[in-house]
């Protein structure tokens, strides 16, 4: 799990509002595999690679997804990881996507 250091920058985040989350993981069984894909989608993140979801989610939320994600995992080999992303870094993010080999995905 993250730990995310209280800042200026972040404290009003932290403070019950929502933030933009990147949730990563490797997991190699594939039953639980299945189950957090779905759990991140049942919390409204969106899958935007194999293993990988993003999102709003309120700090009550992002505590409550993690637990059932532990539960999920029944102590399998997993590495989840759940990071914070502020808007300064969203505003800087770059994106190259495409649907087949040559056509860009739109946006």
């Amino acid at each position: 799990m993250c730990v995310v250091n209280v800042t200026p920058t972040n404290r009003l985040l932290l403070a019950g509002k929502h933030m933009r989350y990147l949730l990563i993981y490797d997991i190699t069984d594939d039953r639980a595999r299945t189950k957090v894909a779905d759990l991140c989608l049942d919390y409204g993140l969106e899958r935007i690679q194999y293993s990988a979801f993003w999102g709003d989610l309120p700090r009550t939320l992002q505590e409550e997804l993690l637990l059932k994600i532990r539960r999920a995992l029944h102590d399998k080999a997993a590495d989840v990881r759940l990071i914070p992303l502020c808007e300064r870094d969203l505003e800087r993010c770059k994106r190259i996507s495409f649907l087949e080999k040559g056509v860009p995905r739109a946006n």
